[in-house]
């Protein structure tokens, strides 16, 4: 018969045979204490084979969690070795590629992370510009509150150029790096936010000018000394993003009428005269390395044109001699076109005014690209007022109605509230 042991179950001592100890203690060992020669074990036996399981059990939580932190602490050191690799591979593509001018510098400057926030900037509007098909304009003041003949030039530029980026450069404007900071941006801009091809940047001088000869220029320079350093700022900007991105540059004071055949253009306001209020070169054209040779080499910046339409007229006379216009057609320079003075100035700076005027036959404009507004003539503040019947306003109507129907309906709310 087989023996019969005592077997203790919580604490209820029952009777089992071997075999069935052996049993019940392979299938439920946690549950059970299996006795090997005594029948009933005392309780300080109970109690130190119980310390005993419990210190090893702790021993061996203690080699996991050590075990643990030491696989953390190899996993973080290899990702700080990977990071590394991964960074200097990238600071070293984007050298090669014009995006940092010297890693070292940059390292100083303030490490990876100042590095990433300014190249992501970079980075986000070179993608933007890549194709070299850009529109672009510029506000070198710091103000964030545009006025309306700014956002209308913008909206007929992104109206009639669909399928090209139509670029706005900001000096107030914060850096922005990715695609919903950009959206986030727009929506500071209720008439412009619903376009897919309007982008609003910062400008960034030190960078735009950084490789381009008016870097030495814009060193010396002071500008709470200068008189025009709005203008002559904005004469710079436009010459370094052409040269670096390529496309065509608009003041912002032109309303886009139908879209612009050439991409290598100028605009002379008449024979003697070029115009750098619009013009199109492709990217590091000679003829833009040229012009900003000359800015850097013949500034003067107390005079009035001097960094604009004098530096473009007397720099494109010696590259191939100043347009005569026999017909309106345009005249040819090589690949270049010089556009007759109707495609973007059909009412002359001394006329200005004729644009707040009532027509009575309203201009079709056939043949012109783009219209000029003359706003630095505008010293009275003159501006579109919805009603008027001016010229103007047609072309609020018709090139920008987004603009035209928010001024409508703010003037609208003022109305009201006035009325209240």
């Amino acid at each position: 018969m087989p023996q019969k042991i005592k077997w203790w179950e919580g604490r209820k001592l029952i009777r089992v045979t071997d075999d069935k100890v052996k049993k019940r203690c392979s299938s439920r060992r946690k549950r059970y204490i299996c006795l090997d020669t005594d029948p009933v074990q005392s309780p300080a036996k109970r109690e130190q084979k119980k310390n005993k399981s419990l210190g090893s059990i702790t021993m061996l939580k203690q080699i996991k969690i050590l075990t643990f932190v030491m696989a953390i602490a190899a996993i973080t050191f290899l990702s700080r070795i990977a990071l590394n690799q991964k960074s200097n591979f990238i600071m070293n593509i984007l050298t090669s590629n014009g995006l940092l001018s010297d890693p070292k510098t940059t390292e100083k400057a303030g490490g990876m992370s100042n590095m990433i926030e300014k190249v992501s900037s970079a980075a986000f509007t070179n993608t933007i510009l890549r194709q070299g098909n850009g529109i672009f304009f510029v506000e070198t003041t710091g103000r964030m509150e545009p006025p309306s003949l700014v956002l209308c030039a913008i909206e007929s530029a992104a109206r009639v150029y669909p399928d090209r980026p139509v670029v706005f450069f900001m000096k107030g404007l914060g850096d922005i790096m990715t695609a919903e900071e950009d959206s986030r941006t727009r929506e500071h801009f209720p008439t412009l936010y619903s376009f897919h091809n309007i982008y609003i940047f910062p400008l960034r001088m030190n960078e735009l000018f950084n490789q381009t000869p008016l870097m030495t220029w814009f060193k010396k320079v002071n500008p709470e000394k200068e008189r025009y350093w709005t203008h002559v700022s904005a004469d710079a900007c436009r010459l370094a993003l052409i040269w670096k991105y390529g496309g065509i540059y608009m003041d912002c004071d032109f309303i886009s009428i139908r879209p612009i055949p050439n991409n290598l253009f100028l605009a002379p306001e008449h024979a003697a005269s070029i115009s750098n209020g619009v013009f199109g070169l492709s990217q590091f054209h000679p003829l833009t390395w040229l012009l900003l040779e000359d800015f850097a080499d013949n500034y003067k910046g107390e005079i009035w044109g001097q960094q604009g339409p004098r530096l473009f007229t007397r720099v494109v006379k010696k590259w191939c001699g100043l347009p005569v216009f026999i017909t309106k057609d345009d005249v040819m320079c090589g690949n270049i076109s010089y556009c007759h003075p109707q495609r973007f100035y059909p009412i002359s700076y001394p006329s200005w005014r004729k644009y707040y005027e009532v027509w009575k036959d309203l201009p079709t404009f056939n043949g012109t690209y783009a219209l000029h507004l003359w706003n630095f003539m505008n010293k009275e503040g003159k501006t579109m007022v919805p009603g008027s019947n001016t010229l103007v306003e047609h072309l609020y109507q018709k090139q920008c109605p987004s603009n035209y129907d928010y001024i409508m309906k703010k003037q609208k709310n003022s109305s009201v509230t006035r009325s209240t």
